[in-house]
């Protein structure tokens, strides 16, 4: 299906990407406008559930993330003082259980295979250093854009992927990013730099008081990712300077001596300090609309942000091909992605909080928590059955075919 219909996409990070691919493979004309001098991904490990990869398969690039991820084992939960292992899932079987793997991959080369495809497709323009700065409707028909640069562009429907400080999501909501209080410091490096890792294809949560500890490889297993989250005490007590490396050591001072020397290893020229936001209910306004942290930032809890913006691209995608199929405007697809997107991210939002607060949890709760894990069945799914299971959803990736309209009568 081809159409004459022009989207712009404010962002061009992966759920940016992911949607310009997932409309263009249903006949839209897509332009990317990416603020930075080129595209590229901050961070490094990237953890993509069954939720993204039943999407990232229909979107013909799945094969080329497995080539360069590794598919994990278990997901562990341990104890970052004493390093016991309190309850593991495993995950070697998504495929079969939930119609996509559990891959891990670095940021980077999820970005770069999204890229080439964008690139590879004709109706998708790629371009960078176009930092949006407003917002229009010249007319009840299109919207337009203004860049700090000067440009503009006009199209008949604009979808804001441009991340926590949205630009596009002040055309809804005026209030700013919340931090949890929490910094983390990650980054990946060459395998044999780290010199105590975990289980080899295992991905490894470590739970402390206020803190928590993450590795596992990357790159066919020749890097390997950590990931180091604390609550900062300075920021906290009003001080001016705090999320410093010298606080990352202080915080983690008690965890076991794997983990100090494990930590060693960890790049700290660069902390990101946690934040997310309130949820919207409403994530469209006249002919804008947004997709993954523009409409809903989550906290890192539950590994969900991309995979989550990944959905919404899928779903965005289907809602707006039905739209059109069926004679109307393209942003009469707008309330059918709502619909069904909202409350799951939403839910998310809220649960990545709940959970964050459980694994930082001490006394009494730490106790009781860690009882439950080690009482926990390891095949037991139904709590991440909700989140990774196919949903009856307008996104039809789970059934492995984009939406095709019906064959108009003779």
């Amino acid at each position: 299906m081809t159409t004459d219909w022009h989207l712009l996409i404010v962002g061009g990070g992966i759920g940016g990407l992911s949607a310009a691919l997932s409309l263009a493979r249903r006949g839209f004309n897509v332009t990317v406008l990416e603020r930075s001098p080129e595209f590229g991904e901050v961070g490094a490990g990237l953890q993509l559930a069954p939720n993204a990869t039943r999407v990232l398969k229909s979107l013909g690039v799945l094969d080329a993330v497995l080539d360069v991820g590794v598919l994990p084992d278990r997901l562990v939960l341990a104890d970052a003082t004493t390093h016991e292992e309190l309850t593991s899932l495993d995950v070697s079987r998504f495929d079969e259980q939930f119609g996509g793997p559990y891959v891990v991959a670095h940021r980077g080369d999820v970005l770069s295979i999204l890229l080439r495809a964008c690139a590879a497709q004709p109706s998708i323009e790629l371009r960078t250093g176009k930092a949006v700065v407003r917002v229009t409707e010249p007319d009840e028909r299109s919207v337009q854009v203004e860049c700090a640069d000067g440009s503009r562009f006009t199209a008949d429907a604009l979808v804001g992927a441009d991340g926590l400080h949205s630009t596009v999501r002040k055309l809804i909501d005026q209030s700013e990013p919340v931090f949890s209080g929490y910094v983390a410091y990650r980054g990946a490096v060459p395998i044999e730099r780290v010199e105590a890792r975990s289980g080899s294809r295992d991905v490894v949560a470590f739970l402390g008081h206020g803190l928590h500890f993450v590795q596992y490889p990357l790159r066919r297993g020749s890097f390997y990712n950590q990931v180091a989250v604390f609550r900062s005490q300075r920021y906290f007590a009003g001080e001016e300077v705090w999320g410093t490396p010298d606080e990352l050591d202080e915080a983690f001072a008690s965890t076991s001596e794997r983990i100090r020397t494990a930590l060693a290893a960890i790049q700290r020229d660069t902390s990101w300090p946690m934040y997310d936001r309130e949820p919207l209910r409403q994530w469209t306004h006249g002919r804008s609309v947004l997709l993954g942290d523009a409409a809903h930032p989550m906290l890192q809890y539950l590994a969900q942000g991309a995979c989550q913006a990944i959905q919404d691209a899928d779903c965005l995608g289907y809602a707006l091909a039905k739209a059109i199929a069926t004679g109307r405007d393209v942003v009469d697809g707008f309330p059918e992605y709502q619909r069904h997107r909202v409350g799951p991210a939403t839910r998310t939002q809220r649960n990545a909080r709940i959970w964050g607060e459980i694994w930082h949890s001490d006394g009494l709760v730490e106790l009781l928590r860690n009882a439950y894990l080690r009482e926990r069945d390891p095949n037991d799914l139904r709590h991440i059955a909700p989140l990774y299971a196919p949903a009856e959803t307008c996104s039809h990736s789970a059934q492995g075919r984009l939406f095709r309209p019906e064959p108009s009568p003779a």
